[in-house]
Parts: C-alpha cells; sequence; structure tokens
C-alpha cells in the first residue's frame, strides 16, 4: 500500500513539473517596455525586402501585428492608415507586419495582402512575418498588437505596447487613443502615461 501511495506521489510530481515546464515553455512574453528590438528583413507586399534600418530619417516606429482575415484588424484598417498618415511625416510610420500562418488562413496569403493593400489604399508597408519568426520575439499575441519604438543610442527601444484605442467596434466612441497619445508624448520630450494597455483582437494563427 505504502509502495503504491510512493508510487503515485511520484507520478503525481512528475505530471506537475512536466506541467510547469511546458507552461513556462508556451509562456513568450517577448518585449517589454524598455527592451530594445531587434531589426528584421520581411517582404513587402511589393516584393521588397523591408527592415527598419532602411528608415534612415525616421524617429521610431509604430508597429503593429494585424491581418487581413481578423474582424478586429478590419475594424482597425482606416485607423492605422490614418495614424500612417499623421505620424509617417513626423518620424514615425506604421509598418504593419501580418504574422498569422497562411496555410492556415489562406485569406492571409500575400496575395490576398497585395490585394486588400490595393483596396483600401494603404501608404505603410505591409510584411509578411514567413515562418513566424517576429511575431514571437516581440510577444505579439492579437491582431492587432501594437509596439511603439523609440530611435535611440541603445537601438529601437519599446516605448509602449498594445491596443491602439478602447474601443475597436466604434470610432467615434473613442475616449482614449493609446498609440496616439504615446507617439505625441514621444514627440514632445514627454513621459508616455499608459506604457501598457491589454491588446483586443483574433489570436495569432499558427
Amino acid at each position: 500500500m505504502k509502495k503504491s501511495i510512493k508510487i503515485v506521489s511520484a507520478l503525481v510530481i512528475v505530471l506537475l513539473v512536466s506541467a510547469f515546464t511546458l507552461n513556462k515553455t508556451n509562456l513568450n512574453p517577448g518585449y517589454q517596455v524598455g527592451d530594445i528590438a531587434t531589426d528584421f528583413s520581411l517582404e513587402n507586399i511589393d516584393g521588397k525586402m523591408v527592415s527598419l534600418a532602411d528608415f534612415k530619417e525616421s524617429k521610431g516606429f509604430i508597429v503593429i501585428f494585424t491581418c487581413n482575415t481578423c474582424p478586429y484588424a478590419v475594424a482597425y484598417e482606416d485607423r492605422v492608415e490614418a495614424l500612417n498618415k499623421k505620424y509617417a511625416d513626423k518620424g514615425y510610420p506604421v509598418i504593419a507586419i501580418m504574422p498569422n500562418n497562411p496555410d492556415v488562413k489562406p485569406g492571409d496569403r500575400l496575395e490576398a495582402m497585395q490585394a486588400r493593400a490595393k483596396a483600401k489604399g494603404f501608404t505603410f508597408p505591409y510584411l509578411m512575418d514567413s515562418g513566424q519568426k517576429i511575431y514571437p520575439q516581440y510577444g505579439a499575441t492579437k491582431t492587432p498588437h501594437v509596439y511603439i519604438l523609440q530611435k535611440t543610442k541603445k537601438g529601437n527601444e519599446v516605448k509602449y505596447i498594445g491596443a491602439i484605442d478602447d474601443n475597436y467596434q466604434d470610432e467615434a466612441a473613442v475616449n482614449k487613443k493609446y498609440v496616439e497619445n504615446a507617439v505625441d508624448a514621444l514627440l514632445s520630450g514627454k513621459e508616455i502615461k499608459e506604457k501598457q494597455t491589454r491588446a483586443i483582437g483574433c489570436s495569432i494563427k499558427v
């Protein structure tokens, strides 16, 4: 009886350790505010490879993980375009990255991205995260998921992570424009009041 109890106890411990290890492995916090984001080279919808280093004159970036197929991402398309038009000339262009597995979401294949960008008149790069290597580095989990980077002597420092604003359903009902407030603060040399919010959107498809 005692031997059976010991065996069961040992099995429980093994299972608990395995579950903890698995959870720890799957837990990918990615970048935190204050971290330095590494550069990347991803294919744009025009077939050219794009890196952050290409933007010599920029002061930083509004990196947005987004896609064609998520209703949340679609709801934000016009606002993302508006962000680029407002801030690109001020030094903070939008860099959109499509993180989904296109085999799982055919509507997010490069051809579909090209068609969507043309239909909506996107003025920002719309990049394909081929092999899904970049979004895990950032720790993005949703579409859309925003990372505002600022160029510093140390590199591209993460200054804000989270949502675009506080109402994906109705732009007219937005009370807090998180991304605009953050970029405005950076441009004026002030401290960002809300450096991290909860991204609302669809889970990234692997």
